[in-house]
């Protein structure tokens, strides 16, 4: 049973894969109008969502399929039932399963169900914003090979899953954090061993020089808002200004996977400028998770 838990569950061509059909699906929508005729996807939702949710809603719907939300504040996983037991009976009842969750592990005990399951978020990983990050590269800049992304922020999921995807393409990641807060290390070395060319720094200046692309993310996660302001103060450095930006290559494009928290990580002049593709990157959430529906349950 294949799924996408985390981008190291595909090889380089199902990436590869993916992407070129979430081109072809942003040209023609419809394409494939049948491929989940009659299926159901269930999408379980521990956190808030308005990208995930209806870029999957959508993109289940140009497929012919029907998806099927699920709030943990409506159905008895948020009243103790266990994540086993659901999975089991989801398996009965749906084709797929898409969950956004806080703790990992869950996403593994889903597959007790039987079906494809698509993490659409967790703590350690977001796989599917990767796949609309790397379609956002290739339309603004041609290719991922040879180009180098520069990460600075928090070593978050989000960071996780773009050093996933230099495992899995030619694109080159440098992550500038705090210390403190640099990404998992399990990850960043299983990245290595498949070949990705990740860089590790304490200063934004150096993660950024010379970059093609800037990518940045909130501070504080959902599930961190206790820590905020302990973190402000720390990551206020590694803010992508129009004086950090500059370091980039001149025509480098800014990328935020959304909501952003303007002037906290980035700046209105940043965000809002020519060389931002954040909307472009939300759009392509729909497009690639069109394709890894294809690709899992058509």
């Amino acid at each position: 049973m294949k799924h996408l838990i985390s981008l190291l569950d595909w090889s380089r061509d199902e990436v590869a894969r993916a992407l070129d059909l979430a081109a072809r699906f942003k040209k023609d929508p419809l394409a494939k109008r049948d491929a989940l005729d009659g299926k159901t996807l269930g999408m379980i939702f521990e956190k808030s969502s308005t990208r995930t949710r209806v870029s999957f809603e959508i993109a289940t719907l140009r497929l012919g399929g029907h998806a099927l939300f699920l709030s943990t504040r409506d159905i008895q996983l948020g009243r103790g039932e266990t994540i086993g037991d659901t999975a089991r009976v989801l398996g009965r009842f749906c084709d797929g399963i898409m969950a956004r969750v806080f703790e990992h592990e869950k996403l593994d005990a889903l597959t007790a169900s039987g079906r494809p399951v698509i993490n659409g978020l967790s703590d350690l990983l977001h796989p599917c914003q990767a796949l609309a990050d790397a379609m956002t590269i290739i339309e603004h800049k041609g290719t991922l090979d040879g180009r180098t992304l520069a990460y600075v922020g928090d070593g978050n999921n989000v960071a996780h899953s773009l050093i996933n995807l230099a495992a899995r393409t030619g694109l080159t990641v440098r992550v500038g954090t705090p210390e403190g807060y640099e990404p998992d290390a399990g990850i960043v070395e299983a990245a290595r061993a498949e070949g990705a060319q990740v860089t590790l720094t304490h200063d934004p200046a150096e993660a950024v020089a010379g970059a093609d692309v800037v990518y940045t993310d909130t501070w504080a996660s959902m599930g961190q808002e206790d820590e905020a302001e302990a973190r402000a103060k720390l990551f206020t450095p590694f803010r992508v200004d129009e004086a950090l930006f500059s370091k980039a290559k001149p025509d480098a494009i800014f990328m935020h996977c959304l909501p952003a928290h303007r002037g906290e990580e980035v700046t209105d002049e940043v965000i809002d400028s020519p060389r931002s593709v954040v909307f472009d990157e939300a759009e392509n959430r729909l497009h690639t998770e069109q394709a890894v529906l294809f690709m899992l349950m058509g």
